[in-house]
């Protein structure tokens, strides 16, 4: 499932990476979210192009059913998002995407360039959108929040000069949430989704897989995917519910297909290719394609020129799924 060698480029990102140790407690998570944001806009300042960018919110989750079902009383507020729009003319189909960065870390801006190619390879319009983050807001607020999302794009087709047509995809604990969104839009007859787009996703980690005894310390260790999941989850309660992690779900036959994507040297590449199995075991038509020499995150690489070979490939299952 990995290569003998981890892919240079990956190599080299992933080694700058680990200068900056991902945050294991509240105030360094705090500086470090301060510091990610303006030193993405620096990187991103000469992006790839797209039809077009803009800038809006969403209405947050309300007192529906999906609300009261995930028991979060908290306070709701708007959804941050960023729309990409292809140079063709409209209408498309739209994309809700999900960051990644172990439900703790990550932005529209820590993302920009992947859902750029995304947008541009699959021709269809990209929603980026901010969910509330762990550990002030643990599990079910990012669950509440994404599902909301989904279902005002559904609501929102002239907005997002839109097909009515829509996927969802999302990479690390992104892809956690698109699978989540698209197991509760199939158990609660909520917005049709036509395929999702799970990149590396944080689904059925165990620390007993060979993918974490062989590659935690790559980009992600134990230590760090230990304090996430405490960050989030709060309890094996939480942790077993499938709306936090779908592996748990007792049934996926009604899901959206699925495209998952897993990489070799990611400690979580066996989660992954469980869920992918999982799928298709409850008949989902699903698409698996492992990167043997790449590391978790590798999508989000611009360095490295696997990213867009594999962004282009997922791009073209999203085409595929509007397709005449």
């Amino acid at each position: 499932m990995s290569a003998e060698q981890i892919d240079p480029q990956a190599e080299r990102v992933a080694a700058r990476q680990s200068r900056v140790p991902l945050p294991h407690g509240r105030y360094r998570l705090k500086l470090l979210r301060r510091l990610t944001d303006p030193l993405m806009r620096i990187r991103n300042r000469d992006p790839p192009s797209v039809g077009a960018t803009e800038s809006l919110t969403l209405p947050g989750p309300e007192d529906d059913e999906a609300r009261r079902a995930l028991g979060d009383r908290a306070t709701f507020g708007d959804l941050d998002a960023r729309l990409y729009l292809p140079a063709a003319e409209p209408p498309y189909p739209t994309v809700v995407f999900f960051h990644g960065g172990g439900f703790v870390l990550g932005s529209v801006e820590t993302h920009d360039w992947l859902c750029r190619h995304l947008t541009r390879e699959s021709g269809c319009a990209v929603l980026s959108v901010e969910y509330r983050l762990a550990p002030e807001h643990p599990f079910p607020a990012a669950v509440a929040d994404a599902y909301a999302a989904v279902e005002r794009a559904a609501d929102a087709t002239e907005r997002l000069r839109g097909t009515g047509d829509l996927a969802v995809a999302g990479d690390s604990a992104g892809g956690t949430l698109a699978a989540v969104t698209a197991l509760m839009a199939a158990e609660r007859d909520g917005p049709d989704i036509a395929r999702q787009a799970l990149l590396y996703p944080g689904i059925g980690v165990d620390p007993d897989q060979e993918s974490m005894r062989e590659h935690a310390g790559t980009v992600l260790s134990r230590a760090d995917i230990e304090w996430f999941s405490a960050a989030y989850y709060r309890s094996d309660i939480h942790r077993r519910n499938p709306y936090a992690d779908p592996i748990n779900a007792g049934d996926l036959s009604g899901v959206a297909p699925a495209t998952v994507v897993t990489a070799g040297f990611d400690p979580l590449r066996d989660g992954g290719r469980a869920y992918a199995e999982q799928l298709v075991a409850d008949g989902v038509a699903t698409r698996y394609e492992n990167y043997p020499a790449m590391v978790h995150g590798f999508m989000t690489m611009p360095e490295v020129d696997r990213a867009r070979d594999a962004i282009a490939s997922v791009g073209g299952d999203l085409a595929d799924a509007f397709g005449d």
